[in-house]
């Protein structure tokens, strides 16, 4: 009785079936789908949480004239892209900070890359040049954006030389960090084939610090636009700032909420837009762990 039953037990056992790669891949794709509904789900009902919170507690406990409510500033929002607002049209006090913030932004990241890179090579003009540096790093940026409106008026030139100081130092100190952390040996071995400096700059550091430069960057547009509304705030005639500024003045804390709404969702398009672009720039380099965290 036995002897049969061990004939017949290895027949018994089912034999698992191999997963082509088609399957394979189905199911990662499965999987990763599922992950991001579940993530999605999660931040739509932390942020439903968040609003209905601060809803009920305008309306039952707290004075809404002061602190406001999700309500009111959605009516806010619906006013300013119907009717406009006192300025004008709530598109062009978009455009004109949008305007200051990347002009800015472009003119302060190239000269911070230009000069973070060259002082990041030459540590004799570093030296030099890093108490200066230094010094211009701790002003306070509000008094600089009062000075450029005396020099420049309250016209465009002032936003952008407010943001151009401080995405500067942003960009700069990142590119500095990156030429210096370049690999010794890599360069030595380049000038040993007959590399002169320009090669070794544009062919190995550039594409070294190239990590550094980008991440700068995504700090760097956030500045860009904190230095465009405190241009505007301090003084200006038109601008997403001088809403806020009117709205402060007026006590209309639902238009300073709706003008923060309006400048994070321009700060989040343009993180996504650095973000694709380190993505396409930076396909040689090989994914990390830390790579799939999202922040």
């Amino acid at each position: 009785m036995s002897h049969d039953v061990l004939e017949k037990s290895p027949a018994a056992t089912p034999v698992p079936e191999s997963e082509s790669e088609a399957q394979i891949l189905a199911r990662v794709r499965t999987n990763a789908r599922r992950a991001r509904t579940r993530t999605w789900g999660l931040r739509i009902a932390l942020l439903a949480l968040w609003l209905g919170s601060w809803e009920l507690t305008a309306t039952l406990w707290i004075d809404p004239f002061f602190y406001s409510k999700p309500s009111l500033i959605w009516q806010r929002l619906i006013e300013w892209f119907s009717e406009g607002t006192q300025f004008g049209s709530i598109w062009l006090q978009i455009y004109t900070t949008v305007q200051e913030a990347v002009l800015g932004f472009v003119i302060g990241a190239v000269a911070g890359v230009v000069l973070g890179v060259l002082l990041g090579r030459s540590r004799y003009w570093a030296d030099v040049l890093a108490p200066f540096i230094k010094a211009l790093n701790a002003v306070p940026r509000i008094v600089l954006a009062a000075l450029f409106i005396i020099w420049f008026g309250l016209g465009l030139s002032s936003k952008v030389a407010t943001v151009v100081v401080l995405v500067f130092f942003a960009v700069f100190f990142n590119a500095f960090t990156g030429a210096r952390e370049v690999d010794g040996n890599v360069i030595n071995n380049a000038r040993i084939l007959g590399a002169g400096k320009r090669q070794v700059l544009t062919a190995i550091v550039l594409p070294s610090a190239t990590t550094w430069i980008l991440s700068s960057l995504h700090t760097a547009f956030g500045f860009a636009l904190i230095g465009a509304v405190v241009g505007e705030y301090a003084g200006a005639s038109k601008g997403l700032g001088l809403l806020i500024s009117n709205a402060q003045g007026t006590f209309d804390s639902a238009g300073i909420y709706a003008g923060m709404i309006i400048i994070t969702v321009i700060a989040l398009l343009a993180e996504w837009l650095i973000g694709y672009a380190e993505s396409r720039l930076l396909k040689w380099r090989p994914s990390q762990a830390t790579s799939s965290h999202g922040i």
